[in-house]
């Protein structure tokens, strides 16, 4: 089985060592680094890679969500933090589990045996075909935030991707995110065989497209499960035709 690899970020340095000391009892699992404030885990995620982060929420640089904001992967999280009253809003987004301090050991093994189960599982669905390397697939997540709401979505989740402004509007579950991304670079990173670019200001998830129909000016019309409607311009109808086999 491979090692579940986590990072520590936490601005204590006693709890940080804490994290490690329990970290080192548990089979399968390999502390890769720590970090004590927003930028440092920021450039840690970046160069480690970790597959999960014990992640403190409130830090005198800034909160565990200021962490994950723009990031282009979002690992597994699980928060870690002294004040109860941000569970809501942690499990809002999705988080794998939320810790209060201090950690109980056998809180903290259930929650990376979880981790380690979810970690298998994508290794099993990648093994099976995943996306080119280098490219965002369907199972992986980013981390969205709107204001004060939060979530963890994974890519398979989202219907569309719109320009708005010089940022991305990302559709998902019936709700929507700004992203601080212009559609140029998220198309350049995702896997051409989920997300198809309609038109100019629209990515869509062609596993989202309930039908297809003639539109104006040769084009076509693609309505998306769960509503909405996607216009596919002339320019890129030849290129859907070839890609749905129309």
């Amino acid at each position: 089985m491979t090692a579940l690899r986590v990072l520590i970020v936490e601005d204590a340095r006693l709890a940080r060592q804490e994290l490690r000391t329990m970290l080192a009892d548990l089979p399968d699992v390999q502390c890769v680094g720590e970090a004590d404030d927003v930028p440092a885990a920021r450039e840690a995620i970046a160069r480690l890679h970790p597959d999960l982060v014990l992640l403190d929420i409130q830090m005198p640089s800034g909160s565990g969500f200021d962490v994950l904001d723009g990031l282009e992967r979002a690992p597994m999280v699980v928060f870690t933090t002294a004040y109860d009253q941000y569970a809501v809003r942690a499990f809002e987004a999705n988080a794998l589990d939320y810790l209060v301090k201090p950690v109980a050991p056998e809180r903290l093994r259930a929650a990376l045996e979880r981790a380690g189960q979810r970690l298998a599982q994508d290794d099993g669905e990648a093994a099976g075909g995943g996306p080119p390397r280098g490219l965002l697939g369907a199972d992986d997540q980013v981390f969205l935030r709107d204001g004060e709401r939060c979530w963890f979505v994974a890519l398979s989740e989202i219907q569309r991707i719109v320009v708005d402004g010089n940022y991305a509007r990302i559709w998902f579950r019936d709700q929507s995110a700004l992203l601080a991304r212009s559609l140029s670079a998220l198309e350049a990173r995702l896997d051409p065989a989920l997300f198809f670019r309609a038109n100019r200001n629209t990515l869509v998830n062609l596993r989202m497209v309930r039908g297809v129909e003639p539109s104006i000016a040769d084009g076509y019309l693609l309505r998306l499960k769960g509503g909405g409607e996607v216009e596919v311009s002339r320019r890129q109808a030849r290129e859907l035709r070839e890609r749905l086999a129309l």
